[in-house]
């Protein structure tokens, strides 16, 4: 069985990655964080905005915001100062402003390392990704100066985190031009272990989430990402210990109990139902819980008590082709083929390229009694899957109830060889129909 839900329990990692202090909520002097002191020097500095500085480093925010107003006033494009405002703004969580005043410092001063940087990490914090990415890119391009390069190393990691979410490849790049700049962290690990799960380099992804296990084994991330690993190697008994480990060093987890009901689903072990039930229960609003439970509830049988939980989920989402052919398929299950054909005939027009949706319209129609229609499905659904024993008696019969002998002579032959005995019902209803057919 697939636990397609499953991939959507852990939480999204960008805002993950700035929750967890990748950006902190307000800047302050350091090694990685751009300060006044950082600023590239000007030929003279004005004494206000020295002045300004010197309170700032001694975090005296109201002060220097006073003397930075003053002088900004008369001087509205210094780019310094404007650069110091933002800095004060944001050390107070002033995001608005913040923005605003770096925003200005760069068009002041379009080639200011540490105002590009800024803007670009204040921006990522804001969950604002597509104003980010062109301020940290433009920050990787310019001089850092005094700066130094673990800032510059910065700019590449946070343009990593953004990039990681459409494009895997260019967010590995940005980390290797990170670790050009400054020596590997932890963070590092586990971000090249996701970015390896995401193109499917699922070894190189399982040795990275050990590597940060190593260092620190209750790393909640790498232990979920691992578990992830396992289960998309197929590597379900290995999968179900590890996360159980886990699991006693978490045991609230809601992604490794997710991952440790998958591994025993994987299996066809009955705890995973149970497990299933009461993950639902503690979280009866957790909609990937929900997906899942309603489809090991199909796996046992329960098509009843699966189709109630579809269809929940289908008022919310009543778009989303994967809930329908789910649904549908119940509705199969259940014999109430007209539902199913409606179910699978709305899934085929929201996406109109998804295989599954025509093989289950073109089945419920030959239930209903509607060869053409089921023609036609195996006709689009060709174009997306091969066929199959099951497609080839499905096309056979359409085309002997559409009276077409000629095809649905090939079609029966097409079958009997594709079934190889494992049909025996349908493989003897071929044969008599051949008999028939092909006397005439």
């Amino acid at each position: 069985m697939r636990f397609s839900a499953f991939f959507l329990l852990v939480a999204s990692p960008i805002a993950c990655v700035y929750a967890q202090s990748s950006v902190p909520p307000a800047p302050q002097s350091g090694p990685d964080q751009p300060g006044p002191a950082a600023q590239a020097a000007a030929p003279q500095v004005a004494q206000q905005v020295s002045e300004a500085e010197s309170l700032i480093a001694k975090a005296d925010w109201k002060a220097a915001e006073t003397k930075l107003a003053a002088w900004l006033a008369t001087h509205p494009d210094d780019a310094r100062a404007l650069f110091d405002s933002g800095y004060a703004a944001d050390a107070q969580n002033k995001a608005e402003a913040a923005e605003g005043f770096y925003g200005r410092a760069v068009k002041a001063d379009p080639k200011s390392f540490e105002s590009h940087l800024s803007l670009g990490l204040l921006l990522a914090r804001l969950g604002k990704l597509d104003e980010a990415h062109p301020e940290l890119a433009a920050a990787t391009q310019l001089d850092s100066g005094d700066a130094g390069p673990a800032l510059k190393a910065r700019a590449w990691r946070a343009l990593a985190q953004i990039d990681r979410e459409t494009d895997p490849a260019q967010a590995s790049a940005d980390l290797l031009e990170a670790l050009k700049l400054s020596p590997e962290t932890p963070r590092d690990t586990l971000l090249a272990a996701q970015l390896a799960e995401a193109v499917n380099q699922l070894d190189a992804a399982e040795a990275a989430y050990r590597r940060v296990l190593a260092k620190d084994a209750k790393n909640p991330d790498a232990n979920a990402g691992l578990g992830h690993v396992l289960i998309a190697q197929k590597k379900y008994p290995e999968a179900e210990t590890f996360v159980r480990s886990a699991l006693d060093q978490s045991p609230d987890d809601l992604t490794l109990t997710a991952e440790l009901a998958t591994a025993l689903a994987a299996q066809d072990k009955g705890e995973a139902l149970p497990l299933l039930q009461r993950l639902h229960q503690a979280h009866p609003g957790d909609e990937n819980v929900t997906r899942m439970l309603a489809e090991v509830l199909t796996e046992a049988g329960e098509t009843s008590d699966s189709d109630q939980l579809y269809s929940a989920l289908l008022a919310t989402h009543p778009r989303d082709a994967g809930l329908l052919i789910a649904h549908g398929q119940n509705l199969v299950r259940q014999q109430r083929y007209q539902e199913a054909f409606l179910a699978f005939q709305k899934a085929t027009e929201f996406a109109p390229t998804d295989g599954d949706a025509w093989s289950g319209l073109a089945f419920a129609a030959s239930k209903i009694n509607q060869p053409s229609a089921a023609l036609h499905a195996l006709t689009v659904r060709s174009k997306f899957l091969p066929d199959n024993a099951s497609t080839y008696f499905l096309w056979a019969t359409s085309y002997d109830t559409l009276h077409d002998r000629v095809a649905a002579i090939s079609y029966y032959h097409h079958f009997l060889e594709a079934a190889a005995g494992k049909f025996p019902d349908q493989e003897w209803q071929a044969r008599q129909r051949l008999l028939l057919l092909e006397k005439k």
